[in-house]
This record gives C-alpha cells, structure tokens and sequence, in this order.
C-alpha cells in the first residue's frame, strides 16, 4: 500500500473490508438457515438473491452517474450495517424467522447493487489513466484479500461462539469499512439541469451497451462463457469434492486457492505476463486458460490438481482485469462507467441462473466429473470467441490514454445528451 495515494488506500481498505464482511455472512447466515430451517429454507435464499442482485444492480445503477459517490457508499454501507445489526440481534435472541432472514438479505443484496458499480467507476476518478491498470489490479488484490480471509474468520468464529458472533463479526466489519468510505474524497454530482429522468438514464445505460459493436459482442461472449463458468465455480465444486471423498477442508482450499491466484496477480504477476504476450494475446489467453484450468479440475482424480487449477482461475482472472476491465472501464464515458457496468454485470447474472438448471439436467444423465470437465472446456471454447470479435484486436493494442474515452469518440451515437 505504499507509495498510493491516500484516496486510493481507502478506498482499497474500504473494499477489502466489504469482502471480508460480506464472506463471513456467506458463510453465517446460510449456516445458520441449515440448522434451523433446512433445505427448503436455503434454497429460499438463494432464489431470494438471485432474484434481487438481477433486478436490483439495473434499476440501482444510475445513482452512480447521478449523485457524489462517497455518500452513496456510505448510506449503502449504513443501510448494509443496519441491516447486519438486524441480523445479528435476531441471532443474539435466537428468533429465526425465514422471512425477517429473507428480507434483510434483500437490503444487503440491494445495497451492494449500488456499491459494486460505484466502486469500480471511483477507481478511475482517483488515479491517471496510465495508472489506472494498476489500480484496478491492485483493487483486485484487496477484494481478493477479503475473499481470502473471510471463510477462514467466519468458519472460526461459528466454531468458537456460534452464529451470533459471527455475525456481530459482521456487522463490526461493515462498520469500520464505513468509516473509510466516509473518508473518500466528494467529487461534485451532476448538475440538476444535467440529468436525466430514472428511466431515461436506466434505458440510456442499457441502449449504450447495445449501441457499442466491440461492447455489445463483449457483452454477448461473457454472459455465455458465464453460463458455464458460474456453475464451475459454485455448485459443480463441492460436487467435485464429494466425489472424491475428501474432507470439506479441500474445498476450503480451493476457495482460498482462487482468491491467492487473484492476490499474487495484483501483487505484480499479472502486469508481468501482460508485457510478456502483449494485451491481446494476454486477455484471449488467460479467458482460454481458465477454461483449462477448470476442464483439469473436472477430470483430476489427483486432490492438489483441484487446488493447484484453482490457483490458475484467480490468476488468469486476475490477468483478465487487468487488461480487459482497465480498458472497458476507460472506453465508457465518465458519467456513463457507473449504468454501463451494471448493465454488464446484470447479463451476466441472468446468465449465472440459467448456468445451474443446465448443469442440473447434464449430472442427471453423467457423471460430474464428465459435467464439470466439460463445462471447463466450453468456458475455454466460449472465451475463444473473444479474439474474433471486429476490432477487438486493434482496441487491445491502445494505450490507456488513447483509449480513454474511445466508445464516445467512436460511437458519439450511443451517448446522447439532453
């Protein structure tokens, strides 16, 4: 964290901090739905997420264009550690209630709807466009870090003091990453005169990614290598594990596995590999590799194949947002980065449910190692694709500062104002 700007190590710690939190209640309340409510509960949450992170992100995501972002993390990381407190005080009690559950899961679902967007467009207000790489890599690596340590505090503290402490954990977490957020700086919002009604800025957001070629296509190839990348990486691993009768250590090892390829990414690999093959063939690269790396793990009967092909996912996503992410982020037009994001994500979220009923209906005809070292190879077939989108080739080869702006100076059709 030396030698950052300070604006830039909040934010960071503000991101870590959110990640520490959100995993150590990913891994509390589910814990605690299965002990007092059991499957039909937990699958209630899921849908519950599910449904709220689509429609959610979307209908959130112009805030980001529309307000100062330092106070829209704040208040959604206020609404988060209220609804935490909530929580955690029902635990406390031990009122379990499914649907109080399900309702303030909704709040925390929303809230961070409106912080992911935020937080990935501040990164490029903070820092030059030649350093915005790095940045964005380095908010990788903190995001990474959480995802990291989170499972392990979360998993100790249901150990030593139950479900309450954990999420008392929680909620204390949320509350110190406020504090940084508060201390980001207040950039001015747009004038009143300059905005645009709810739904128009919604439906501009949405029109701009359709209206882009290289962005629509960009779009288009994520969702479908997320239909089978999504289910690899959740529900298809424990799965992998079971079959291999291994203890539900492996499969904290796996999940660490990722988040450490992601962290020795940001740490200095990724830029490293980056300069070796050059933008385009580093980006086309890495998104093939991760369908490989994923297509070992399906077939491996050897256990550290599973941790060592983890290790390469968080690696080569790592890779992929340097280059890719930095890029995309750029191209967008400052006061569209926020909607243009979300669009983005909400595709791919709508692809991750249709990911696990397609993986539901191939383990009832074969087997999951079959399963899972196929949908490894369609990942790597489907990111493929990438490299033969019209001028994807010549977009990966600009300099940041070239690249800045570039949807707009190429399509100024797509931003229309006023």
């Amino acid at each position: 964290m030396r030698g950052l700007a300070p604006d830039l190590r909040r934010l960071l710690a503000c991101d870590a901090l959110m990640l520490l939190s959100l995993m150590i209640g990913h891994v509390a309340v589910p814990w605690w739905i299965v002990q007092q409510g059991g499957v039909r509960h937990l699958a209630l949450h899921g849908v519950v997420v599910a449904a709220a992170s689509v429609v959610g992100m979307p209908l959130l995501s112009p805030l980001g264009d529309r307000y100062p972002k330092r106070r829209l993390i704040g208040l959604s990381l206020a609404c988060y550690s209220a609804s935490a407190f909530a929580m955690a005080l029902l635990a406390s009690l031990g009122l379990y209630r499914i649907e109080w559950i399900v309702a303030l899961v909704t709040v925390n679902v929303l809230a961070m709807g409106v912080i992911w967007p935020v937080s990935s467009s501040l990164v490029s207000e903070l820092v030059a466009p030649a350093a915005l790489p790095r940045a964005l890599n380095l908010q990788q690596g903190a995001q990474a870090t959480g995802r990291l340590v989170g499972p392990a505090v979360g998993g100790a503290l249901l150990a030593a003091g139950g479900t309450a402490a954990a999420l008392w954990a929680n909620c204390a977490m949320l509350a110190v990453a406020a504090v940084f957020a508060l201390r980001l700086p207040a950039r001015p919002a747009p004038a009143a005169g300059q905005r645009r009604d709810w739904w128009g800025e919604l439906r501009a957001g949405l029109r701009a990614n359709w209206a882009v070629p290289l962005e629509r296509h960009w779009i288009v190839v994520n969702a479908l290598s997320w239909m089978f990348l999504f289910p690899a990486l959740t529900m298809l691993v424990p799965l992998k594990v079971q079959s291999l009768q291994l203890s539900a250590a492996w499969l904290g090892g796996c999940e660490a596995a990722v988040a450490l390829g992601m962290i020795a990414g940001s740490l200095g690999l990724a830029e490293r590999l980056v300069r070796a093959l050059g933008r385009y063939a580093g980006r086309v690269g890495a998104a093939v590799l991760q369908g490989l790396a994923l297509a070992m793990v399906g077939f491996a009967s050897w256990p550290p194949l599973l941790v060592l092909g983890f290790g390469l996912v968080g690696l080569t996503n790592s890779v992929m947002a340097f280059v890719g992410m930095t890029h995309r982020t750029l191209a967008r037009p400052a006061d569209y980065r926020a909607r243009m994001f979300a669009g983005a994500a909400m595709t791919a979220h709508v692809a991750g449910t249709l990911g696990p009923m397609i993986a539901a209906a191939a383990l009832a005809r074969w087997p999951v190692s079959q399963v899972y070292g196929a949908f490894g190879l369609l990942v790597g077939a489907v990111s493929l694709a990438l490299a033969f989108v019209p001028g994807f080739k010549a977009f990966m080869r600009l300099e940041p500062d070239e690249v800045e702006g570039w949807y707009e100076r190429m399509h100024p059709q797509a931003f229309r104002r006023g």
